[in-house]
């Protein structure tokens, strides 16, 4: 398999690793948004959050949490930003799922989260809340 992360899980290309368990690794970002900026991953190559196995997602986002409050306790930021995203539409880039881990401080010039808020059309809103509904399986 030709995928960036896979090779970093089997060791073939090197990561400065921060945490690692049976099914996660996480590492630092070498292309930073800010100091701080890390990556979680499944061990297993799932390309997005509808290929991925519920017991590795589930042990992603307990890695998340871990290392969120590492990222607080060690740096302090004002906040913190988890980006996951789905497909090229949504701009990943590696196509391995991964979590962000963005410390953000006060006046840090990034626009990660920020969007112009323009209230919806409620009838389209209830209309897709149902079709969504309709398609949730337990």
């Amino acid at each position: 398999m030709d995928c960036i992360f896979c090779k970093i899980v089997s060791g073939e290309i090197p990561s400065v690793k921060v945490y690692e368990d049976d099914r996660v690794l996480a590492f630092m970002d070498i292309n930073p948004i800010n100091e701080g900026h890390l990556l979680i991953i499944p061990k297993a190559h799932a390309a997005t959050i509808h290929e991925i196995a519920e017991g590795d997602f589930l042990a992603v986002m307990s890695a998340t949490r871990k290392l969120s409050a590492a990222v607080k306790k060690t740096l302090n930021p004002d906040g913190i930003n988890l980006l996951q995203l789905n497909g090229k539409a949504a701009n990943q880039v590696v196509p391995h799922l991964h979590v962000h881990i963005v410390p953000r401080w006060f006046g840090d010039g990034l626009t990660i989260s920020q969007w112009e808020m323009v209230a919806g059309n409620m009838e389209k809103i209830k209309a897709v809340a149902e079709k969504i509904q309709s398609e949730i399986v337990n």
